[in-house]
């Protein structure tokens, strides 16, 4: 199977892992006041070229027009760089970047702050990052995939929010969207079991208010249809003997 990988391969993707988790943190450098969406996807593009046997595993992608998504507020995922959309203090912008090497996909996402920020954002943001770490924390040879699941959505809702149900983490391996589906959301002992070499991408999106979404006139672009602030974190991990292997920490 596709999302399957051989300890060799797991290596090969590791070291894409660890590009895409050394740009991302590079791209917390740039994220202020007056730069426009495009110019993060300028400065990826600019950061996946000094390593050329990579390439953006977004570009093209089921028609996608851009390397990377980078979406902000009340955009959950799939948003567009653009010229015209320029941050502003407060803002809540979240990156999400995947690379394609030797044949292997990885696929990872941080929510960043832009400048000052409310409480509200910050807690929103680091309710997600734990979410997904508790997620993780679950991956381990015989458990099922509705352990993950269910983790999450109870670090998110006891504190107030609300997982993105129509959206969902994924099998990655040797294609960018693989099964199993891996809801942030659910109930535990259910779902498919987890098997050593299986490669999943955790990625926990949610709202500070309701669950429900709406797509904008791009066509690609999620927002929440009440207008809340959403964060999204993720990463690609695979199921060892010992646990999780964070590829993209």
């Amino acid at each position: 199977m596709d999302n399957f990988l051989s300890y060799q391969e797991l290596k090969v993707a590791s070291y894409a892992g660890k590009v895409a988790a050394k740009i991302i943190k590079e791209i917390k450098r740039i994220i202020k006041p007056g730069i426009t969406t495009k110019d993060i996807e300028l400065f990826f593009e600019k950061e996946i070229s000094k390593y050329p046997e990579m390439e953006s595993a977004f570009k093209g992608y089921k028609g996608f027009p851009a390397s990377l998504c980078v979406s902000v507020n009340e955009e959950v995922i799939h948003g567009i760089p653009s010229k015209e959309k320029i941050l502003k203090e407060g803002d809540l912008v979240s990156v999400d970047l995947g690379i394609k090497y030797k044949g292997l996909f990885v696929d990872t996402a941080f929510t960043y702050l832009v400048s000052k920020k409310s409480s509200l954002a910050k807690k929103l943001v680091k309710v997600c990052k734990k979410a997904l770490m508790e997620g993780i924390k679950k991956i381990k040879v015989g458990r099922k995939i509705g352990d993950i699941s269910c983790a999450i959505q109870r670090c998110v809702e006891r504190e107030g929010f609300s997982v993105i149900r129509s959206f969902v983490g994924h099998g990655i391996g040797k294609e960018l969207h693989l099964p199993p589906e891996v809801p942030n959301f659910g109930e535990e002992n259910t779902g498919e079991t987890l098997i050593e070499g299986m490669v999943l991408a955790i990625e926990p999106m949610i709202a500070a208010g309701n669950h429900c979404i709406e797509f904008l006139k791009d066509g690609w672009t999620v927002k929440t249809k009440d207008n809340s602030l959403t964060s999204h974190f993720e990463h690609t991990v695979a199921v060892t003997k010992k646990g999780a292997w964070i590829l993209t920490q």
